[in-house]
């Protein structure tokens, strides 16, 4: 995020992790980041870890011990809910945790991901409905169940 021109993480960068994320589905991940490729140097991301069940958090912490030792220079980013911090995941990482404190602004962030998520041409898109013509939007409401 130094420049507008950087790109946003590619999908197999980031691993959305929900209650039914697979081991297969994490371990995948791992290889990816911890096994050395032609890639470059891709910054991969779980999030929301603590969301993994038990054992598939069981098998990825072995899968972790296992591959580290391809790789010294792997960037493996978790982020997980605080107040979900006792999770197996997090508590088996906690010994590498750090706490971060976000280096830019919240204005310049929001400016970051709308350079990227603008449509050049709105002519026809769905993009036309959303503030300044952005490809993607947040719809929410305090209300459940209100049509969003």
């Amino acid at each position: 995020m130094n420049s507008p021109e950087q790109p946003l993480p590619t999908f197999d960068e980031v691993l959305l992790c929900t209650p039914q994320t697979s081991a297969e589905q994490v371990g995948l991940f791992l290889r990816r980041c911890l096994i050395p490729s032609q890639g470059g140097n891709k910054i991969y991301t779980m999030l929301y870890a603590d969301e993994l069940s038990y054992d598939v958090s069981c098998r990825a912490e072995e899968l972790f011990q296992h591959l580290q030792c391809y790789s010294s220079s792997y960037r493996l980013i978790i982020l997980c809910n605080c107040e979900r911090e006792n999770s197996y995941l997090p508590s088996a990482f906690s010994h590498y945790k750090v706490h971060m404190i976000p280096q830019r602004s919240q204005e310049d962030i929001q400016q970051y991901l709308q350079h990227h998520f603008r449509v050049a041409q709105p002519s026809s898109s769905a993009a036309a409905v959303f503030k300044e013509h952005m490809c993607v939007g947040i719809v929410s409401s305090k209300r459940a169940g209100m049509g969003k």
